[in-house]
């Protein structure tokens, strides 16, 4: 068991670096729940702006952030995450999206799995959503970020890093749109490094889905990053993501082309057995993964909707790999609206 330092002078600089777009009041949030960390005080607080027209900067700064504008080109994620580690001071980083609200136990918790191995690079636990009621979408996807805890072959948006191993990778690679997190973390890997999920509580998210196109979209956005991070690796002894692309690629032409072949034969035959057939598989289907997923902490029928979602989403993320493969867009590919005052919700309790 690690002792656990207790006092300032023994915990190192903290540097904290949050960035976001337009992201209003949730930003505000953010801020102030990463200015009351438990028994380890920031030594700074740096906000990364991505061109917000929303009055973010000024907000920000309004709270005692400093405040970093994103330089003119791509605004994306690893521009901005760049930006911030780079200018931040701290021996450790603590990164998180402008959208999420900071449990104020987990950054210590990081600290002590870092503390654990010399060469554990980073640190993350627990992100869920504000509020799962806000939509279907969000229901669902809130079971995305769980993971069983343990070593980890990446990690996403927010997470405690040590700097010395960012600067070791050289941070991340500004040419990617999405997926840059795991694509640094298989750089980190390859050096010996070593990220950590740990069983605790770590952000509240606001993922703000209400739409069946956000949802589209943002599932195309996963296929997007499937596929340029693992084109990366095709050819080498660890071909991170490969396997999941590969897997898509089949699993997302077989729920596009097999309800076409279903309707088909159904109006070939004029019966509605074949389609009827599909419906079947396709719920058997749902509920075998549903089953599958069912250490996830949530009811029956979340389960349930997640078992479809989880096939059924095949299709935008096999969409997502073609749109990679036919013209490597290099837009920045957002889902969520653009809102200076979203909606006030009640932060659950994890």
């Amino acid at each position: 068991m690690i002792e656990q330092a207790h006092t300032n002078e023994e915990l190192p600089d903290l540097s904290i670096v949050i960035i976001g777009r337009n992201e209003g009041e949730r930003l505000e949030r953010c801020i102030l729940t990463a200015q009351s960390i438990n028994g380890w005080t920031p030594k700074e607080v740096l906000y990364v702006d991505s061109g917000s027209t929303d009055g973010s900067r000024e907000l920000a700064a309004g709270l005692g952030a400093t405040v970093l504008p994103l330089p003119p080109g791509p605004f994306t994620a690893a521009r901005a995450r760049n930006t911030g580690w780079r200018r931040a001071t701290g021996e450790v980083i603590l990164f998180l999206d402008g959208d999420t609200l900071l449990d104020a136990d987990f950054p210590l918790a990081g600290l002590a799995s870092l503390r654990q191995n010399q060469k554990n690079a980073a640190a993350w636990g627990h992100r869920r959503e504000v509020c799962p009621c806000l939509s279907i979408y969000v229901r669902v996807l809130d079971l995305d970020w769980i993971y069983p805890p343990g070593e980890a072959l990446f990690f996403g948006g927010d997470v405690l890093v040590r700097r010395s191993a960012l600067a070791e990778v050289n941070g991340f690679d500004e040419s990617l749109i999405a997926g840059e997190e795991p694509e640094m973390c298989r750089r980190m890997r390859s050096l010996g490094w070593h990220i950590q999920h740990i069983d605790v509580p770590m952000t509240l998210h606001d993922l703000a889905i209400t739409r069946f196109s956000q949802y589209w979209r943002r599932s195309q956005r996963a296929g997007y990053a499937f596929a340029s991070v693992s084109s990366r690796f095709r050819n080498t002894p660890d071909p991170f993501w490969a396997d999941d692309a590969a897997r898509n690629r089949k699993r997302g032409l077989f729920w596009m082309i097999s309800p076409v072949i279903a309707i088909l034969l159904s109006l070939v035959l004029l019966s509605p057995w074949p389609f009827v057939l599909w419906l079947l598989f396709l719920v058997a289907m749902a509920l075998k993964t549903a089953w599958q997923y069912r250490w996830k902490p949530a009811p029956a029928s979340t389960l349930i909707l997640y078992g479809f979602h989880s096939h059924l989403a095949q299709i935008p993320i096999f969409l997502g790999q073609l749109q990679f493969k036919q013209d490597g867009s290099k837009a920045l590919m957002e889902y969520k609206d653009v809102s200076p005052n979203p909606e006030k919700v009640e932060p659950r309790q994890l």
